[in-house]
């Protein structure tokens, strides 16, 4: 799996230099888009912001975006060189690490039903990047944080496929060699003993959920992107970072792990299910001021700026960068100072599950997922009622509705230009950054 996640990464490094001195890791839009060389000079257009779809010739949309997912993305107006947004979308199959296949982590072209037929398992996998300070960040995590997923699945696929419950976990430093329940313990060897009353204190079995060993493997996949970042970043100089929320689907469950500003809303039956929390400097706050304490190297006269430097969408961890959780950002500094502000930030998602085999969903029950572009402007009830009204408007089996909806939600935060600025429907400031969304259908595909 590393050797193919460094192959990936070489194709990466070396592409077309952008402004400034960072190189681009091969810039381009999500795959699936699959534009031409005319449609990218005109998705690249700051003055016209063309929004931007997949095909919609069926059968080509379904191999790049299986489960009739819809999609629609548009530039920002001039406030970076390139759209610093990043989509991916993949069917990725993972191997049993003991397999003689050659195809642990292969990635799927479109669905593929011979699953009972291999020994493995098959992961579907929705993500939005947000790049700041230059795209090469979330380039990097577009084309590679799969397959950091798939390699941490790898470890656990015999448990998960085979439903066997992992050995007992011994939190102690006991050389007896039993667990909490006076078992022999198997990862410990000597002679064994009853403990007595006051080390069973000090003892703990405890079974970890197939759910819970999932979420620990997506955790370890973005520490690894994190990493893979930094060692990129001082190979080549470049900077950066990026927010990060993926979806994975996987045995019956969709885990939803968000590191920075973006949001995930699940609709059904018209209610509106929050499926992430944003991680910014005034909701994170308290852990910000933790880790101030705990960063011994930081002395008072250091801190020019308040931790928390400004309010709402303006607040900046020392008036630095306003997201508090992503990829990247390794060589970044507050301004005049030699203070990393890396420490502070963590590469960690916040995950949460939802289990969609205990519900019954209808038609028009979808996932929305959005960069902050889309967020800024519009409400979870504004989004929900343009998803509602183009769905409702559409036949259930028009496979582009998805599309259309996607479509609308960008156009619906982006508005109309008014002379020299966007403007939503009421006048009110559209979004000026770059807009990304997926709609993710769930009836029929879960």
């Amino acid at each position: 799996m590393m050797t193919r996640v460094k192959a990936v990464v070489s194709q990466l490094v070396g592409g077309q230099a952008a402004a400034g001195s960072s190189p681009q890791l091969g810039y381009s839009r999500p795959v699936f888009l699959q534009l031409s060389p005319e449609e990218r000079e005109q998705a690249a257009d700051h003055s016209r912001r063309n929004i931007v779809s997949p095909s919609s010739e069926s059968a080509r949309r379904r191999l790049l975006l299986p489960w009739d997912t819809g999609y629609a993305e548009v530039i920002n107006a001039g406030k970076s060189v390139f759209n610093e947004d990043q989509a991916a979308r993949e069917i990725v199959w993972v191997e049993r690490r003991n397999s003689n296949s050659s195809t642990a982590g292969e990635v799927v072209k479109g669905d593929r039903s011979t699953g009972k037929e291999r020994d493995g398992l098959e992961f579907h996998y929705w993500a939005l990047f947000d790049g700041h300070a230059g795209t090469a960040a979330a380039v990097m995590a577009a084309r590679l944080l799969h397959l950091h997923i798939s390699e941490q699945l790898q470890d656990i696929v015999d448990i998960l496929q085979d439903g066997d419950v992992p050995p007992p976990i011994c939190l102690t430093s006991h050389t007896k060699g039993v667990t909490g329940n006076g078992a022999k313990c198997p990862s410990h060897e000597g002679d064994w003993e009853p403990p007595t009353d006051s080390e069973s204190r000090f003892l703990l079995e405890k079974e970890i959920s197939h759910e819970h060993l999932i979420i620990g493997a997506i955790e370890n996949a973005f520490r690894q992107m994190d990493q893979q970042i930094e060692r990129e970043q001082k190979a080549h100089g470049s900077q950066g970072g990026c927010c990060a929320l993926a979806v994975v689907y996987l045995l019956g469950k969709i885990y939803i792990a968000n590191a920075g500003d973006s949001r995930a809303i699940l609709i059904r039956n018209g209610e509106i299910i929050p499926l992430s929390n944003e991680f910014t400097p005034e909701s994170e706050r308290q852990r910000l001021q933790y880790l101030i304490l705990a960063y011994k190297t930081i002395e008072e006269d250091d801190l020019k700026f308040p931790l928390v430097y400004g309010e709402g969408k303006k607040a900046r961890v020392m008036a630095t960068i306003g997201v508090t959780r992503g990829l990247g950002d390794h060589n970044l500094k507050v301004h005049c100072s030699n203070i990393h502000i890396k420490p502070f930030l963590s590469c960690i998602p916040e995950v949460k599950v939802y289990n969609v085999t205990k519900y019954e969903h209808g038609v028009d029950d979808v996932i929305v997922l959005g960069t902050d572009g889309l967020w800024d402007v519009v409400s979870n009830r504004e989004v929900a009622d343009v998803v509602t009204r183009v769905l409702s408007s559409c036949q259930p089996d028009d496979l582009n509705r998805f599309t259309l909806a996607a479509q609308n939600l960008v156009m619906r935060s982006r508005g109309i230009l008014k002379g020299p600025s966007w403007r939503l429907s009421n006048d009110r400031l559209g979004s000026g950054d770059d807009i990304s969304v997926f709609v993710i259908p769930l009836y029929g595909h879960t």
